[in-house]
């Protein structure tokens, strides 16, 4: 990797204890500049801080106990953290209806300023049902983030990486038919992440895509060996704003979600050459 280039890797380990030793590796293997974790699924104060700062990272993690937690390590400077999506953003979204839980406070997104840009990895919530509570959470809760991207994008150049929990077209999907009616795939989740992109970022993935090929799925259930029968989805993303440099490579790391303990998502990673 030279100097004129950063690459960014964003993965959600399901569980940053249970999968540190493949995470080491895969570390030692391809590590990047900027490395983006979803769903660590952990109190800060648990991470394997040796896992990074071995290997000339700086980090910053947010979590609450065993469910969500992102974490951002960087070996180009990591300042300014913003711990959480900010209440400012938060709080022009339209407030919760009825018993509708509100996950504005939840530990899914953590930001900085590495090597001038601003990162931020990001774990949308799932959603659970259409028409339900949570998922109307959820179309606030990416509301609230294209909000923040906005504001951030007048003053730094954007690259937003993680588990956004949303297929951006059929062709993302193994199946459209058989997850008619699901979550993750509704027109007005589509539409908060397109309101998202229409805040000043590229889908890289599709940028970068060979010419008429759909880009590759990143997830995959555990159950009915959807993995080997090719039944997955792409629901992490790493979009980048034009003003954060020129795209070079995308790609999924599949090697990732096979052998022992892996998580169901794969490592997605981003190189640009910066502006």
């Amino acid at each position: 990797m030279s100097a004129a280039q950063l690459s960014i890797t964003s993965w959600n380990v399901n569980g940053i204890r249970a999968r540190a030793e493949r995470l080491a590796a895969f570390l030692d293997r391809t590590p990047p500049d900027v490395l983006l974790l979803q769903e660590t699924k952990c109190n800060p104060e648990q991470i394997p801080a040796e896992l990074f700062t071995s290997r000339g990272y700086e980090w910053e993690a947010i979590g609450a106990g065993g469910r969500n937690g992102v974490l951002i390590a960087s070996r180009i400077g990591l300042a300014a953290p913003t711990l959480g999506l900010p209440a400012a953003a938060s709080g022009a979204v339209h407030a919760p209806e009825g018993d509708d839980p509100d996950l504005m406070d939840e530990p899914r997104l953590i930001a900085a300023q590495c090597g001038g840009v601003t990162i931020a990895s990001v774990y949308v919530p799932n959603g659970r049902e259409v028409a339900s509570g949570y998922w109307r959470a959820k179309l606030r809760w990416m509301e609230a983030l294209a909000l923040w991207s906005q504001e951030i994008l007048k003053s730094s150049p954007l690259i937003l990486g993680g588990d956004f929990n949303v297929a951006p077209s059929d062709a993302d999907v193994w199946d459209p038919a058989a997850l008619t009616g699901a979550t993750h795939v509704s027109p007005e989740e589509r539409a908060a992440l397109a309101a998202i992109l229409d805040a000043g970022v590229i889908d890289t993935a599709c940028a970068l895509a060979p010419k008429g090929e759909p880009p590759a799925f990143t997830w995959w259930d555990y159950r009915g060996g959807a993995f080997h029968r090719g039944h997955g989805m792409r629901i992490d993303h790493l979009l980048a704003s034009p003003s954060a440099g020129a795209l070079l490579s995308y790609s999924v790391d599949r090697d990732e979600r096979k052998g022992a303990l892996p998580s169901d998502h794969a490592p997605i990673t981003l190189t640009i050459q910066p502006a």
